[in-house]
Formats: structure tokens, sequence, C-alpha cells
């Protein structure tokens, strides 16, 4: 029975363990994104041995395409089980399960026939990016199963936030898909309202920040055509 306590208590952890938990991702990617802007780069796609000492030829690698499918399998596997752990629930819930098991497995349905690679991934970055994608989906679904039966919020976001998704999903696939024409066969071309899914959706804001930034910089660095109008986050101003 100690046993079986011990177990409960790893799978489902408590209340207060969520709250905490909410500080990581935006301390962790806050960080990250920080570091982009220094140079200091996860180690994958254009990024691969930039702004680092140890010889690529010493790291550990995958290619990116192997490196993608494990850091996006794992959150999609916690979605769909988080159906037959969770059967029941409200729409919000429903739509939290929804919505986080269908954008993996976009991803991953992209990893396999959108996307066209070339480079590799570091398993040093690999693991931190996997383990993200898989507690921030496990967290923000608990989060929400555990907010079931609470009060309603004052400003019920549910809907704009539905519609905002489907927006943003259908963005992306659209620019992946534009992306992907960039790039010869053969050659490179152009390259829920609860407190942990806010924090790790501010944390995931300050990475991608920073990410931006440097990737607008890269650009500049490797075609002289490329226009310096073209800005990193608010159009023709920053």
């Amino acid at each position: 029975m100690q046993m079986e306590s011990v177990l409960l208590k790893l799978l489902f952890p408590s209340p207060f363990l969520v709250k905490a938990m909410s500080a990581v991702p935006v301390a962790t990617l806050g960080y990250a994104g920080l570091s982009e802007v220094r140079g200091k780069h996860m180690q994958y796609s254009k990024f691969l041995n930039v702004g680092e000492k140890k010889p690529i030829e010493k790291k550990i690698r995958v290619s990116s395409r192997t490196g993608m499918l494990i850091a996006y399998t794992p959150p999609f596997l916690a979605g769909a089980a988080s159906f037959g752990i969770f059967p029941d629930g409200d729409l919000r819930f429903l739509l939290v399960k929804s919505t986080l098991t269908f954008h993996f497995f976009k991803r991953i349905l992209e990893v396999l026939f959108v996307h066209r690679y070339s480079g590799g991934m570091a398993v040093e970055s690999l693991i931190p990016i996997a383990l993200s994608y898989f507690t921030s989906s496990v967290f923000v679904i608990y989060a929400q199963h555990l907010a079931q039966g609470l009060p309603e919020p004052a400003i019920d976001l549910m809907y704009p936030g539905l519609m905002l998704f489907l927006i943003g999903i259908s963005g992306n696939f659209y620019h992946h898909c534009l992306l992907s024409k960039l790039r010869g066969r053969k050659g490179q071309g152009i390259q829920a309202q609860t407190l942990y899914a806010f924090a790790f959706t501010v944390g995931t804001t300050l990475y991608l920040m920073g990410r931006s930034y440097s990737t607008r910089r890269w650009y500049l660095s490797q075609f002289k055509d490329f226009s310096k109008d073209v800005k990193a986050l608010v159009p023709f101003v920053f």
C-alpha cells in the first residue's frame, strides 16, 4: 500500500507542486532566450556548432528529422494518453487535451512529410528540448484537471483562445509549407487559463524572442541581399 501511495504521488503530484513548477519554465526558457541573444545557441538547425568551443565532431548528434521526432513524440503520446487517464471532464479540459495532442500530432506529420532537413541536432540540446515539451504538456493537462470544479474566471478566454489557436496553427502550417519549398532536395535554400499554462507561454515567448533575434542576425551575416528592413519581432520596428 505504501508503494502504491508513492506511485500515486509521482503520477498525480500535489497542486502545490504544480504551482511551484510554474516558475520553472519562465526562468529556464527566459534564460535560454537571453542565451540566444548572447550567442549561446541551442545546438540544432542552422545554429549547430555556432558559438561553440567544442568541435562538432566530438559531440553526439542525430539527424534533425530523428531529433525532432524524439522531441515531439512523447508529448503527443502524453496528450493521447490523457484521454484514457482522464476520460471525464468539462469542455475546457477537453479543449486543452485536444489542442495539445493535435499540435504535436501536426508537428510529427510535418517532420515526416513537410520539412526538408539537411543538418543535425546535438543530443545535449535534444534532451532538454524533449523534456521541456513533455513535462510542459503533462503539467498543463494536469493543472487543467485540477482546475475543474473551480469558479469560472471573471473573463472567460476559452473561445478567444481557441480562435487564436486555430489561426496560429493554420498560419504555422502554411508558412512551414512555404519554407519547405524554398529548400531544394539536393541543396540548401533560404532557411488555458491556469498559472502553469500561462507561465509556460511566457517562458516560451521569451525563448522564441531570443531565437528570432539571433536568426535575423544569422540571415544578415549569411545573405548579402537580405533586407535590413525585415525585423525579428515587430514589423518595421525591431
